[in-house]
């Protein structure tokens, strides 16, 4: 084994003081040791340097400012940037800014919801990353650059733990698994190998903890390359919202209806939707698409994927006490009544008026709940508080620069946003913009379908 090679398996940490050591042995003129070159050690430096170069803050093109995520350039003329979908959410324009300063107001050129991808038209003339000639392989050191927690251009290392792992099984994407640092701040941003080359795109943590608890995934390269072509020319087809729930069918499951364990549990399937309209009901049990039967149930996925080219796909069911076929429909019609896929459509109330904004707000109905001398009690999660910064236990000192008392902040009413100071519990004063009209797009987990049974998934 050489010294390099060894020095591999050694952390970051420990690499300069071996260097060093390494050096000085050399100096020392040490019988049988050849003397440690820095010259891998500074490459690698300067390759991770180009690479920070292409990594862009994504802000709010608006009064609001907001931090959004990351992004950066792709490809090696570079034209366009590209970050997640739920990163720009529907934003039509952002900022991006570089880690020199430079700053652009850029145009969203598309997205792709259910992939987690979005593509950003850039000014020309800038280098962007380009793909790694091979695959990541599992323990590969790998490095993620973003802005984490909003922390700006920052990188983290670690390595490749899985390399095909399906996080959410209605999405047709397996992912690349790491260990580098990521949080909050860092979607959109890139994963490269120590010479800088793209290895993905760093897009989720670990569902059950907002904050980084060791586990993170990034779109591999291959994947984000087929999603961002498809994309910018028009080809990619949407994944279809079917309008169906349903759960893996599980030991315990099977074991209460008398089935294998396998295939997916239908929970529902929404009215007027694509699994609705083509005969899928609670109760049935999809065993497999088009003949392959669902290995796992995350196949369902993929299967319904390479069937959207053609419109339809052919479940095999299990509906009671026996095996039918079925051909869901990937095409729904529209009709006057009927939304288009992925619409939501919103009624107005009887008489044809708008619904009322309201025009102000006390601080409780923000989710604020306030004790004694202004100190925050609690914040409801969700609400405009929280997602403005208060925690509890702080305290709220003035509001638009007028110091306030309990009394004062229990008759407060919000006409328009103002600007908080707040005190936190070890002392520290920070300033927050509270809007109780704003867009409130905080950093929630993926997954777990927005339900209460964490089993069922929304396809």
């Amino acid at each position: 084994m050489t010294l390099r090679s060894a020095l591999s398996g050694l952390t970051r940490k420990m690499k300069p003081a071996l260097l060093a050591l390494g050096l000085g042995m050399a100096a020392g003129g040490i019988a049988g040791l050849s003397p440690l070159s820095a010259t891998p050690v500074r490459a690698e430096a300067s390759a991770l340097d180009s690479a920070m170069d292409t990594v862009l803050v994504v802000r709010s093109a608006d009064a609001e400012d907001r931090f959004l995520g990351s992004a950066f350039l792709y490809g090696e003329e570079a034209l366009v940037a590209v970050t997640n979908a739920h990163v720009v959410g529907d934003a039509e324009e952002v900022r991006l800014i570089d880690r020199h300063g430079n700053e652009e107001t850029a145009t969203v050129i598309a997205t792709d919801p259910t992939r987690d991808v979005a593509v950003i038209s850039v000014k020309p003339g800038r280098r962007g990353l380009v793909a790694a000639a091979e695959p990541a392989g599992l323990g590969l050191e790998v490095f993620a650059l973003g802005a984490p927690l909003g922390i700006e251009f920052t990188l983290t290392e670690g390595l490749i733990s899985a390399t095909a792992r399906q996080v959410e099984i209605a999405v047709p994407l397996k992912m690349l698994q790491h260990d580098a640092a990521v949080n909050p701040g860092s979607s959109g941003g890139p994963l490269v190998d120590a010479q800088g080359r793209l290895l993905g795109m760093n897009s989720q943590i670990a569902d059950g903890s907002r904050m980084f608890v060791g586990i993170a995934y990034a779109i591999a390269t291959p994947d984000l390359d087929r999603i961002v072509a498809g994309l910018i020319d028009e080809t990619l087809a949407p994944f279809p919202k079917l309008g169906l729930t349903a759960r893996p069918v599980d030991r315990k499951a099977a074991e209460a209806l008398g089935v294998a364990a396998t295939g997916l549990l239908v929970d529902g399937a929404a009215p007027r939707g694509l699994a609705a309209a083509s005969g899928l009901k609670g109760g049935d049990i999809i065993l497999a698409v088009d003949g392959t039967a669902l290995a796992q149930p995350g196949d369902f996925a993929f299967l319904i994927e390479a069937a959207v080219a053609k419109g339809a796909a052919d479940l095999t069911l299990r509906r009671g006490q026996e095996d039918i076929t079925l051909t869901l429909s990937l095409a729904l019609p529209e009709t006057d009544d009927t939304p288009g896929i992925g619409l939501k459509v919103r009624d107005l109330p009887k008489g044809g008026t708008a619904p009322e904004v309201i025009k102000s707000y006390r601080l409780s109905a923000l989710g604020i709940v306030l004790g004694d001398e202004g100190v925050v009690k609690d914040v409801t999660d969700n609400s405009p508080g929280l997602f403005a910064g208060l925690a509890k236990g702080d305290r709220i000192i003035a509001v638009n620069g007028a110091e306030m008392d309990a009394a004062a902040l229990d008759a407060l009413e919000l006409s328009e946003p103002v600007l908080i100071l707040v005190q936190s519990p070890g002392g520290a004063t920070r300033h927050i913009y509270l809007d109780p009209w704003g867009k409130h797009d905080g950093a929630r987990a993926l997954g777990g379908a927005n339900v209460l049974d964490p089993a069922v998934v929304v396809f």
